[in-house]
């Protein structure tokens, strides 16, 4: 429940954000947006390209579910 919360929060900050933005005017307090996992709410380790944590975007490479990344190793 609190990670959902933290969740929803964060998308409404962003929302908020560039709508100011888009509407020409400076955000109210820009450094309060930061993005979390859209899965599990974290906050850390977030990549941006695709939306998720490391943790998550891990496990979607290994289902399948992110087309184009393959496994390095060397």
């Amino acid at each position: 429940m609190a990670k959902t919360s933290l969740i929803v929060k964060c998308e409404n900050r962003q929302k908020a954000h560039t709508r100011a933005v888009n509407q020409g005017k400076k955000p109210k307090m820009p450094t309060r947006t930061y993005n979390r996992c859209k899965n599990c709410g974290r906050p850390k380790a977030y990549m941006r390209r695709f939306g998720v944590c490391r943790i998550c975007f891990r496990e979607l490479v290994q289902q399948g579910a992110i087309m184009g990344v393959k496994k390095s190793s060397w």
